[in-house]
């Protein structure tokens, strides 16, 4: 386990005090710059096949801070719209009516269009150094009170004691149902048929500490798209090498001691008490004014 003397930390926090901004409503589509900080994995749609939920930060005014666009179906998307973590996108769309989560917006998927990847780790701190904020257990509070409060954040980590990393039971019944039906559908509209979309092989979830100095633990999924990539580039290896090498580089390489480690995490329009992790964002330190003790 690594630990950060919470009196050392930076001081990154925002305005967390300051009244969040109600969801807009348009009667037509804006258009959002953005810089894509999640691509979780994705997830079977019966409408779609499959469906990827996108994080971002709003970079021009009026539409900025965090942002969430669902549903995403990543896999039609052409060449010049697909993404990645930390481009700069441009997308039409409109504020999602049938969520109550203040941040969720529904793109039109085919105006994607990405304009750079932005490729300074400067310019990406200079971003989102800002934006961490120390308490996961403040956010779970605000939660449980209020089902429509903030459901994105940047969380700072105080220690982090694992990451748990389990074989994937496969897909539900009604997730098959859901691959099922649209592949029935698509036999009748295209020539080609489409591979389905496979489940992970396996499942991830990080234990840690937030920097709230009350804070007991958490322990959160991760669902990471990068997460599931990696696990396809391991087809080789059995399960125990496989889950060595995400360990070494999911909590090795991007928790170790010269790293400032925060958590992308989001939640559930169903389950708004429940979040999850969307990705990491892990900086190199900048000086040795915080290191960090590590304990394997």
């Amino acid at each position: 386990m690594w630990v950060v003397p919470l009196e050392q930390l930076p001081l990154w926090g925002p305005g967390t005090d300051e009244e969040p901004k109600p969801k807009p409503v348009l009667a037509r589509p804006a258009t959002l710059r953005l810089l894509i900080t999640v691509k979780a994995a994705p997830n079977p749609s019966a409408r779609y096949g499959e469906t990827v939920c996108v994080g971002a930060l709003g970079m021009d005014p009026p539409w900025t801070g965090w942002i969430r666009l669902y549903p995403v179906h990543y896999r039609d998307l052409v060449d010049d719209g697909k993404f990645h973590k930390y481009d700069i996108v441009r997308v039409d769309a409109l504020p999602a009516r049938q969520d109550q989560r203040r941040e969720s917006w529904k793109p039109i998927v085919d105006t994607f269009a990405t304009e750079r990847h932005l490729a300074s780790r400067q310019s990406r701190r200079n971003l989102l150094d800002p934006l961490v904020e120390d308490s996961m257990c403040r956010l779970n509070e605000q939660a449980h009170a209020d089902p429509s409060a903030r459901s994105i954040a940047l969380i700072r980590v105080a220690d982090v004691s694992a990451l748990q990393v389990r074989r994937h039971p496969g897909w539900s019944a009604e997730d098959r149902r859901k691959i099922a039906g649209y592949l029935n559908q698509l036999d009748l509209l295209e020539p080609t048929r489409r591979s389905p979309l496979e489940a992970p092989r396996f499942t991830g979830a990080y234990r840690y500490r937030c920097a709230d100095r009350r804070c007991r633990g958490h322990q959160q999924a991760l669902w990471d798209w990068e997460f599931v990539a990696l696990q396809r580039r391991l087809r080789r290896l059995t399960d125990a090498e496989a889950a060595q090498e995400l360990r070494n580089r999911f909590l090795t390489q991007l928790c170790a001691a010269d790293r400032e480690v925060a958590f992308f995490v989001g939640n559930q329009a169903a389950r708004p008490q429940s979040f999850s992790i969307g990705g990491v964002y892990a900086p190199r330190r900048a000086t040795d004014r915080y290191r960090l003790h590590v304990n394997r």
